[in-house]
């Protein structure tokens, strides 16, 4: 079974070249799936769950701090409620994503997008880690153009969500999403296209797997 984990900051085509590569690969694509498992685990709606999808827009890392004080868990700017009036503290949504990344690899192999999955599956046999970068200018562009917004409004987005994720890999693992030496690849997806990041990918999945 195929896995492969894919870092990609904001801009660089993630939600497109993982689909692709599962597809390729005949593997699932998991994005929404895991927020989801873990939101029927727990009994709460989906859309709450994906309060703390690391993608969020809202600065994850400026929410950090105060959270705990609140009777209510906030993470971009969504409140999340848990059973019984409980908060699922931040630190036990992580835990029980990384129970869902790792039984999707262990069971059906999987192209997992963020969640720092390289971390979470560093020992996992056989799974290629990918991390898809660019300069932020060309992530600024790519993201103008693609959601015909102003290039002022897609700084924004890029830079709030580029502080979320390392906020999120930070928080909770003490990494840093953009070190190059917790992936087997990494790939410059503002000047390679997209079908050519796919097929490299699913090259090097293939040779690992």
């Amino acid at each position: 079974m195929r896995v492969v984990t894919i870092s990609a900051t904001y801009g660089t085509g993630g939600s497109v070249i993982g689909p692709a590569v599962a597809d390729r690969l005949g593997v699932p694509f998991v994005d929404r799936a895991i927020p989801g498992a873990v939101a029927s685990e727990l009994g709460v709606t989906l859309e709450e769950a994906l309060a703390h999808d690391d993608r969020a827009e809202s600065g994850f890392g400026r929410l950090l701090t105060g959270m705990m004080r609140l009777p209510t868990v906030t993470l971009g700017g969504v409140e999340l409620y848990v059973p019984a009036g409980m908060p699922l503290t931040p630190d036990e949504f992580a835990a029980r994503t990384e129970q869902v990344i790792r039984e999707i690899a262990r069971v059906h192999g999987g192209v997992i997008l963020g969640r720092a999955g390289a971390i979470v599956l560093a020992d996992h046999p056989g799974a290629l880690h990918v991390r898809l970068d660019g300069p932020l200018r060309r992530r600024v562009l790519q993201t103008a153009a693609f959601s015909g917004i102003p290039e002022q409004e897609a700084k924004r987005v890029v830079n709030d969500n580029d502080r979320a994720r390392r906020a999120y890999v930070r928080q909770f693992y003490r990494s840093d999403p953009a070190d190059p030496g917790l992936y087997h690849m990494v790939l410059d997806s503002t000047v390679i296209p997209v079908t050519t990041c796919v097929e490299l990918i699913v090259a090097a999945a293939s040779a690992v797997g």
